[in-house]
């Protein structure tokens, strides 16, 4: 593949299309690489952000997907801290915010997705509601978990969703009290159900954080431009130093609203095929954005490193003309005081009819399984308990009944099932 005369143009700095244009260059494309991303920071991964860099573990420098020099010496070219503001389909040509028209020969949407906005009084104008989805939200953050001098105030976490629960334990780790204030009745109620929001609950607690179910922020209030605390929709007042709201994110799907593309209604994000074709053959799409069909759960739109990881590189074959079917299992791990975690498929609370257990869950070292009536495995987590992901999505992908009992039995080896 060599396509000197082409240009292949990626709207978004993130790590799908980092990726993206990684392989591109290994696949042998010689043409012009072209990545338009409107933060200034070089492509980066996003889990540090919630782990080993906002407790200050890990270096700026070690999230970089790339050396910044990488992209120079691969002649990928960078318009970082510019905004793509248009899609002409009938010219191909991307605009940016300047004026400046790119011309593309094959166009790939890597837009990701962006937090949603309390939409309450206080949210907006206040130093001390944060937010988690970029760097500099993160370097924010860890500075005011880290203010010496409210030490006493708590971090009020709205949201008890996988952000809102890493960055509670990485507020404990920085000796930061901990509120959380979560409408449902268990963290992670939408996403794993109540069997494993009780494990969640339970680890949380013995790390010291306090949690407010079936609540919701109702007010923030300041004083001199600062936040110092909340009130919560029964009343309760609560001092803190901060407040992060975490209650999900939506994907950044106006650049294709407004170029026609076709978007789902039900997962939200641009609708693609099996090879990641958008509804115009000659614009693609992956990350958070992408909306793509999924076998045995229809169309799904994935908000997971993994999904980024693996999707940018099935788009870049994909747009290279290579024969491209991405249909992995949904991946997404985790990191929460001395929990490990994988969760492999998709089984959100109603879908499912049971839940498996396999080892200890009191100790925290077991595999739970989420099954259909049917019997078949919808969906694996193992906590403290490695190797196992390519049984369990194994399991996931065969879509045959398996006899619970034997589930449950560690003396069965997975892969016998």
């Amino acid at each position: 593949m060599d396509g000197a005369h082409r240009t292949f143009v990626i709207i978004g700095g993130g790590l799908a299309g980092a990726k993206a244009a990684q392989t591109l260059r290994e696949e042998g494309f010689a043409g012009r690489v072209v990545i338009i991303g409107d933060e200034h920071e070089h492509p980066y991964e996003r889990p540090p952000l919630s782990k080993g860099y906002l407790v200050g573990k890990a270096a700026k420098d070690s999230v970089y997907v790339h050396e910044p020099s990488w992209y120079l010496s691969h002649r990928v070219e960078l318009h970082l801290g510019r905004q793509a503001v248009h899609i002409d389909r009938a010219e191909r040509e991307v605009r940016l915010g300047d004026g400046t028209r790119v011309p593309y020969d094959a166009l790939l949407l890597a837009t990701g997705a962006e937090p949603h906005r309390l939409p309450i009084p206080g949210a907006r104008g206040l130093a001390g509601v944060h937010h988690l989805r970029r760097l500099a939200h993160a370097g924010h953050l860890r500075a005011a978990l880290t203010d010496r001098t409210r030490e006493r105030d708590p971090l009020v976490v709205a949201g008890a969703g996988w952000i809102g629960l890493e960055v509670a334990a990485a507020a404990r780790e920085l000796g930061a009290p901990v509120v959380v204030v979560e409408p449902e009745p268990t963290p992670l109620h939408r996403v794993l159900g109540p069997e494993l929001g009780k494990v969640f609950t339970g680890l949380h607690r013995e790390h010291g954080v306090e949690f407010r179910f079936g609540r919701r922020l109702a007010d923030i209030t300041g004083r001199d431009g600062q936040v110092n605390g909340v009130v919560t929709d029964d009343g309760e007042q609560i001092p803190a130093r901060a407040v992060l709201a975490a209650i999900g994110v939506r994907p950044r799907t106006a650049l294709a609203e407004a170029a026609g593309l076709e978007l789902a209604e039900d997962t939200g994000g641009v609708v693609v095929d099996a090879a990641l074709r958008t509804s115009d053959p000659h614009i693609y799409a992956a990350g958070d954005v992408a909306a793509f069909p999924a076998p045995g759960t229809g169309r799904l739109r994935v908000e997971h490193w993994a999904n980024a990881l693996n999707s940018g590189p099935a788009a870049a074959r994909s747009m290279l003309g290579r024969e491209v079917t991405y249909d992995r299992v949904p991946y997404f791990f985790s990191d929460q005081y001395d929990a490990g975690l994988e969760y492999s498929g998709w089984a959100p609370h109603g879908s499912y009819d049971r839940v498996v257990f396999r080892g200890d869950v009191g100790k925290r070292a077991f595999l739970a399984f989420w099954l259909s009536a049917e019997g078949r495995v919808l969906a694996g987590l193992n906590m403290n308990v490695w190797d196992v992901t390519g049984p369990v999505q194994e399991l996931i992908r065969s879509g045959r009944p398996v006899d619970p009992d034997a589930l449950a039995d560690p003396a069965t080896e997975l892969t016998a099932l």
